[in-house]
């Protein structure tokens, strides 16, 4: 029986989509999030977001920002404004899932991208005269400000989380890994190896990555876990036909 490693824990309806496929699955989480404490800029009014868990963090911290004015209002005058509502924020992201969180909070996306050029030469054709703030992990690619810097956008970078690599040694050989993030591909490389295996790749970024390590790998046709899910199925079962 051929098994695949996910990179990311999946739910039971995804564990399915491998199971029936006649596959065993292992999984692990690769990654780990740690938010960081940092400050919200004064001017906030177009913001850009590359990540789900950039999204996450300005949540959290817009949450314990409001938690704190609301505290200092209760000692005010009870005519005292309430100025707590969600804010006419104008987003631009990558990926659907991304989208969807701001959506779901109340937030209109302007732009959801597939990838970082596409969103910063979008931004820098249609936004180029505004201010941005850009809402990152730690380790975040450099297209995007490099391409807003090359065109003169104004724009601040605030690191709102870090990735940590949380490496596992395998002596299992899988037949197909799937991986969610550059982060992802460099925490399993760290003490194994793709020898092999097919790396299955949710988009063209996280594949450059595991491109250093391989040249067997392929990218899913949509940025979700399913999608990624369904390109390692549909590449094993070619190659027990083959």
């Amino acid at each position: 029986m051929k098994s695949i490693l996910s990179t990311k824990r999946l739910t039971p309806s995804q564990k399915n989509l491998i199971l029936g496929a006649g596959f065993s699955v292992v999984e692990y989480d690769a990654i780990d999030i740690e938010f960081a404490d940092f400050k919200l800029p004064q001017r906030l009014e177009y913001l850009i977001f590359t990540s789900k868990n950039a999204v996450t963090a300005f949540l959290k911290k817009i949450r314990e920002t409001k938690a704190v004015n609301n505290s200092i209002r209760t000692e005010m005058l009870p005519s005292a404004p309430d100025n707590s509502g969600v804010e006419n924020y104008k987003c631009f992201c990558i990926g659907p899932k991304t989208e969807t969180l701001l959506v779901n909070n109340g937030f209109e996306v302007i732009k959801s991208a597939l990838n970082a050029k596409e969103l910063a030469y979008f931004i820098t054709e249609k936004y180029n005269k505004e201010h941005f703030s850009f809402f990152c992990g730690a380790s975040r690619r450099a297209e995007l400000p490099q391409i807003l810097k090359v065109h003169s956008v104004s724009f601040e970078e605030i690191k709102v989380y870090t990735t940590l690599l949380k490496s596992m040694s395998f002596k299992q050989h899988f037949d197909a890994l799937l991986f969610f993030s550059p982060s992802g591909v460099q925490s399993f490389i760290a003490n194994n190896h793709l020898k092999n295996t097919l790396a299955v790749c949710i988009g063209s970024t996280t594949a450059a990555e595991a491109q250093k390590h391989t040249a067997n790998f392929t990218i899913a046709n949509d940025t979700t876990i399913e999608s990624v899910i369904a390109r390692a199925v549909k590449a094993l079962n070619k190659q027990t036909l083959d």
